[in-house]
C-alpha cells in the first residue's frame, strides 16, 4: 500500500493553490473538493496486483439565489499518480480492474431554480432518486456520473412529493476515452414519495432508453417503504421492504420479465445500528435484473462483484452494523461499520461466495476526512475469483 504520508502531501499540495483564492471568492458559493485514493486489488486468475493511487479534484461555482435561480458550473480531473492497473481504458489486462480512468471534463453544469412547492433543474447535473438503487451517481468512484437531463419536483403538501426526469445523456465513471463512457439516452424517471404513519412509500417508474446500449434499455415498476418504530428512549427498530417488475422497453431486442424483491429489518440506537437483509434479483436463464444507472458499489458488496446481475440471478443474504465513537483527546468522531453477505443464485440453489467488508473512517480537521475501507470476496464458482481490496482515502471538502 502506497505510504499514506505520501498521500497526505500529495492531498495538501492540490489544495492549496485553490484553497489560496478562496480568500477574495466572489458572492455565491464556491465548490472545491480533493479526494486522494490509494487503493490496492488482489485478485486469483489475473498475473499482477493492482495498485492504483488516483487524485480526483473538482472545482467550480454556484452563483447566489435571483428569484429563485441558481447557475452552477463544476469541472473535474482524475489523475493517476500510481496507475498500475486496469481502468478499463489503459490496456492494462495483466491487473484487476479499478475503475478509475485518467479524465477531464465538465462535471456539472446546470440552472436550477426553487420555489414554495417545488424545484427544477435543467442542464449535466447529479441525479440520485431514492436509496440511489436504480437511478445514482456512483459517488465512490473517482469519476462520478453524471446527467444531461432535466428534473422537476412538485411538493402539493407537506407529505408528498412528485418527481419527474428526461434524460438526455449519460456521463458514465468510465470517462470519454471508452465506448462505453456516455450513452445516448431517451429515458423517463417518475417517483412520488409519501410519507405515512407507517413509514416513507415510494412508487417508482423508470423508463429508460438508450440508443448505444439497448440491452439496458428497460423498464421498471416498484414500490419501496422506509421506516422506523421506537422501542424505546434512544432505541428504534427500522425495517424496509421494496418490490419491483422490470420488462424489456423501446429498442431492447430481448423478451423478459424479471423481479426485484429487498428486505430488511435491523436497529437503531443512539450511534450503533445493525441490520439484517435479503435481496433478490431475479434471473431468466439469458440475463438477470439489469440497473444500469445505480449506484452499485454502495449494494451487493464492496468487492464489485455484482456489478452486472448473472443470468441466473442473485441472492444476497446481509448482516451490517456500525457504530460512531468517540477516541481520542479531541473526541473525534471515529465512523465504524462491518458488513457480511452470502450470494447464491436468486433460488438459493447454488452459491457464488461470501464477503466481508469493513470500514474505518474519521475527520482529521472541519475539511479533510480520512477513511480506511477493506472488502473480502471468497468466490464458490469458476467465475467467481476470490479477490481482495484495500482503500485509503483522504478527501478535502471546502
Amino acid at each position: 500500500m502506497t505510504d499514506l504520508r505520501l498521500a497526505t502531501a500529495a492531498l495538501l499540495a492540490a489544495v492549496a493553490a485553490p484553497a489560496l483564492a478562496l480568500a477574495q471568492s466572489p458572492p455565491g458559493d464556491i465548490i472545491l473538493d480533493v479526494r486522494l485514493r490509494a487503493e490496492s486489488v488482489s485478485q486469483d486468475g489475473l498475473p499482477e496486483d493492482a495498485q492504483a493511487l488516483t487524485l480526483r479534484t473538482r472545482f467550480g461555482y454556484e452563483t447566489p439565489a435571483w428569484r429563485g435561480f441558481k447557475a452552477l458550473v463544476e469541472g473535474e480531473n482524475v489523475t493517476a499518480l500510481v496507475d498500475d492497473y486496469n481502468s478499463t481504458t489503459n490496456g492494462k489486462v495483466r491487473y484487476p480492474v479499478v475503475a478509475d480512468p485518467e479524465d477531464t471534463e465538465l462535471n456539472r453544469a446546470q440552472v436550477s431554480w426553487t420555489g414554495a412547492t417545488g424545484d427544477a433543474v435543467i442542464g449535466r447535473q447529479r441525479l440520485i432518486l431514492g436509496n440511489a438503487r436504480f437511478v445514482g451517481n456512483v459517488g465512490f468512484r473517482q469519476n462520478e456520473q453524471t446527467f444531461d437531463a432535466v428534473k422537476t419536483a412538485f411538493r402539493p403538501s407537506r407529505d408528498l412529493a412528485l418527481t419527474y426526469a428526461y434524460v438526455d445523456r449519460v456521463h458514465r465513471v468510465f470517462g470519454d476515452d471508452s465506448p462505453q463512457g456516455e450513452w445516448d439516452s431517451d429515458s423517463h424517471l417518475v417517483q412520488a414519495d409519501l410519507k405515512t404513519a407507517a413509514g416513507q412509500i415510494t412508487g417508482y417508474g423508470y423508463l429508460m432508453a438508450f440508443e448505444n446500449a439497448p440491452a439496458q434499455s428497460n423498464a421498471t415498476w416498484g414500490v419501496r417503504l422506509a421506516g422506523a418504530k421506537p422501542l424505546r428512549p434512544g432505541l428504534s427498530v427500522t425495517y424496509e421492504a421494496e418490490y419491483a417488475r422490470q420488462t424489456e422497453h423501446r429498442n431492447n431486442p430481448a423478451d423478459f420479465e424479471l423481479d426485484y424483491l429487498a428486505l430488511s429489518a435491523g436497529l437503531k440506537g443512539a450511534a450503533p445500528w445493525a441490520s439484517v437483509g435479503y435481496e433478490r434479483l431475479e434471473g431468466d436463464g439469458a440475463r438477470g435484473f439489469a440497473t444500469p444507472l445505480a449506484t452499485l458499489h454502495a449494494f451487493q458488496g464492496w468487492a464489485d462483484v455484482f456489478l452486472t446481475t448473472p443470468p441466473a440471478g442473485v441472492r444476497d443474504l446481509n448482516l451490517r452494523a456500525g457504530t460512531t465513537l468517540k477516541l481520542g483527546s479531541k473526541a473525534l468522531p471515529v465512523r465504524l461499520q462491518a458488513a457480511v453477505h452470502d450470494f447464491a443464485e436468486d433460488d438459493g440453489s447454488d452459491r457464488y461466495g461470501r464477503e466481508l467488508d469493513l470500514l474505518a473512517a474519521a475527520p482529521v480537521t472541519r475539511a479533510l476526512t480520512a477513511e480506511l475501507k477493506t472488502a473480502f470476496f471468497d468466490g464458490d464458482r469458476p467465475g467467481f475469483a476470490d479477490r481482495s481490496k484495500v482503500w485509503v482515502t483522504l478527501e478535502f471538502k471546502y
